[in-house]
């Protein structure tokens, strides 16, 4: 059985300067959100509360957290299916996300796109995208209209370690280097595409080769440490604000659960899912937050029975939303400029 690549030698090491009691105590209550929402996703899902395909973050979260740390709220961010998260940390109502996964009409997508198609247009959130790989082309298309315009604006497109295999990177990475696009582009290295480890995908196991020949700046980052992401982060986005083009970033992380919610997770071993559990970067934070006396137990206890409350209201929140109308399913679809034909 092929396992997961667990090298992260070639991994950024963070100085941690700028990471501040501040910075510690907003990474533990959004990474706590992000997994505490995906545990109550898993237990809805397995209730039949909602439908279709629903991917978990567990596990992924010093990701976000790193990179909310680099970029500013006008900047665009695009992703793949695994991506209730994304909204999450970014600022999205947690009421509108649950209700989103249920395809209630207050849900992000309003209730059309859930698990796999999470929007949010106020927060430049430029959704979550069911089909492997599409996403890269459209993350560079989007930070090429504010080159395009000029504007201050850099663009954060997430694939996975399965969708870095597809063609469209490949002539995306071109054009983006020859146009110094202000995108970067992050592998989600979660070590499997679906079921399938990077060993047996492709000769190439550093992934962060995949920019050479465009000569493409590239660095591997470890996943699961949110000073280590923010600091690739903030190189990156220095880069694509000074017009100097894209950043490849290969973040090593891991998922705790399955590639979805029907995943057996046969192809690998319980001792590699408990090796990356003791990196679990909610304690990696917590360790730091003890450490310093930044929090007491009665308010780290506290801060969860607050995060659980604010979960079980979203939950709340969706089940007491109403489905969309049926004549929903004509709108937004298409312009009525050059669809007149088509009434609300």
């Amino acid at each position: 059985m092929a396992t997961a690549s667990k090298s992260t030698k070639n991994a950024s090491t963070p100085t941690g300067e700028r990471f501040t009691k501040a910075t510690y105590l907003k990474w533990h209550r959004e990474m706590l959100l992000m997994r505490k929402f995906e545990e109550k996703c898993g237990q809805l899902y397995i209730q039949q509360k909602f439908g279709g395909f629903c991917h978990l973050y567990i596990g992924q979260e010093a990701v976000l957290s790193g990179m909310m740390e680099a970029i500013k709220p006008t900047d665009k961010v695009i992703t793949a299916y695994r991506d209730h998260a994304h909204p999450l940390v970014m600022g999205s109502d947690p009421n509108r996300v649950m209700a989103e996964l249920y395809g209630r009409s207050t849900g992000l997508s309003k209730g059309k796109g859930g698990s796999m198609h999470m929007f949010d247009k106020e927060r430049n959130l430029f959704g979550g995208h069911g089909i492997v790989g599409a996403q890269i082309p459209m993350g560079a298309g989007i930070a090429f209209a504010d080159k395009y315009r000029g504007e201050d604006h850099v663009t954060v497109c997430f694939f996975g370690d399965g969708a870095a295999r597809q063609g469209a990177l490949y002539e995306t990475f071109n054009m983006a280097m020859t146009w110094k696009i202000p995108c970067i582009f992050v592998i989600e290295n979660n070590q499997y595409a679906m079921g399938t480890s990077v060993e047996r995908t492709s000769n190439v196991t550093d992934l962060k080769t995949l920019g050479a020949s465009f000569e493409m700046p590239s660095e591997s980052v470890d996943g699961m440490n949110p000073e280590a992401v923010a600091e690739a982060f903030d190189r990156a986005v220095a880069r694509g604000r000074a017009g100097e083009g894209p950043t490849l970033l290969d973040i090593q992380t891991y998922r705790y659960k399955g590639h979805s919610m029907s995943d057996p997770q046969k192809y690998r071993t319980k001792e590699e899912v408990q090796e990356y559990i003791e990196k679990d970067p909610i304690d990696f934070v917590l360790r730091k937050i003890r450490d310093n006396k930044w929090m007491t137990e009665t308010e780290i206890e506290a801060m969860e029975e607050e995060i659980k409350a604010v979960v079980l209201e979203s939950v709340e929140f969706a089940e007491n939303s109403p489905l969309p109308e049926k004549e929903e399913i004509y709108k937004d679809v298409y312009s009525h400029d050059d669809y007149p034909y088509v009434t609300d």
